[in-house]
């Protein structure tokens, strides 16, 4: 990139004292800047040579490292949809200034995706599974990252027993509210969503396929949702390589289906779901087994164990209208999941790929 020096100008946002930190660390880069301005928990940084990704973070040194040789490994097996890290002026992946630490990525010129719209869904799970293949075939010795297998049927089975936790708490009360009554109600509907969960998992390969997991160190992107996907023109592209885990790569599927179903376009509609499902397929095919574990993560009522956790255990303050608010959409989409179970599992019966 071209060096030189010209009158910066930056958001009317930045305190002094952080205009003064982007400063020095752009110092470190061979930009010549234009602009500089907030883009979400990052940076947008205009130059004469084209924009720019500036990434903060206060934890974890090795993200630039393990970002850019995962963007180099991927690229090695034919996966380019993601963006290319920069170094500085001493060939270094990342700036440390005071706590912090700072990378810059090359920006790519889309627009967050638009997930309301069920093809673009589709095209997104597409690109999931490009990823999942290609990180598939990496050497995860090159990287250091942490291994997130856990004991899911443990871990649901933990949950599950707050719910009776709660209720006890709630019957404790000499005076109990509208929430404290109707989340007290809802127990019993949840508690056994949960139970079809954790039956759903334990007929399943979860021990097996998770064991391979652990042999294989699979990769997942681990927080696959609209602002880490870009569309430019009609390309799909994964950004934000922080997070990435070693895991059972449904989990990544399964977190972006369960999420976008409690949006108001897809009111929990199986066939929304299965169109998603069909577009990882078209690239990545699923097994019956990782399907059956896929449904448990997405049906388990998360959600309204965590409201109880806030409410009873942590205490968080929040106004009577928010939990109100917030507990009615719970309601709500449980009643509208158990249509989705349905149907999933008539899917599921005539699913023969194993």
């Amino acid at each position: 990139m071209v060096k030189g020096r010209r009158k910066v100008t930056y958001s009317e946002n930045f305190s002094k004292n952080e205009n003064a930190v982007i400063k020095r660390v752009l110092d470190r880069y061979n930009f010549n800047i234009i602009s500089c301005k907030k883009a979400r928990s990052a940076y947008k940084v205009q130059t004469t040579d084209g924009n720019i990704f500036l990434k903060r973070f206060k934890h974890g040194r090795n993200k630039a490292e393990n970002g850019s040789v995962l963007v180099e490994e991927l690229a090695k097996n034919d996966f380019h949809n993601t963006a290319q890290f920069i170094k500085t002026k001493n060939d270094n992946l990342f700036v440390k200034y005071r706590k912090f630490f700072f990378y810059a990525t090359e920006w790519i010129n889309g627009d967050e995706c638009e997930l309301s719209q069920i093809d673009e869904a589709h095209n997104c799970a597409k690109l999931l599974a490009e990823f999942h293949l290609a990180a598939s075939k990496i050497d995860t010795k090159k990287i250091r990252i942490q291994n997130n297998l856990k004991n899911w049927p443990q871990i649901y089975r933990n949950k599950l027993y707050d719910l009776p936790k709660y209720e006890k708490i709630i019957s404790k009360k000499k005076i109990k509210n509208d929430f404290d009554l109707t989340y007290m109600n809802n127990i019993e509907n949840f508690y056994n969503t949960g139970l079809i969960t954790l039956r759903i998992l334990n007929d399943s390969e979860y021990y097996r396929l998770s064991k391979k997991a652990e042999k294989e160190h699979t990769i997942c992107h681990n927080s696959f949702y609209y602002q880490n996907i870009i569309k430019k023109e009609n390309e799909y592209y994964i950004i934000d390589l922080d997070s990435i885990i070693i895991d059972l790569q449904v989990n990544d599927l399964g977190k972006f289906i369960r999420r976008l179903m409690s949006k108001r376009e897809y009111k929990w509609d199986f066939e929304k779901a299965k169109k998603i499902i069909e577009g990882y397929n078209s690239v990545n095919k699923l097994t019956k087994g990782e399907l059956k574990i896929m449904l448990a993560l997405i049906i388990f009522p998360h959600k309204f164990w965590k409201l109880g956790r806030k409410r009873y255990i942590k205490y968080k303050n929040w106004s009577e209208q928010k939990y109100s608010h917030k507990l009615n959409k719970v309601i709500h989409n449980g009643e509208l999941q158990q249509k989705f179970l349905e149907d999933y599992l008539k899917f599921l019966d005539s699913y023969t790929y194993e």
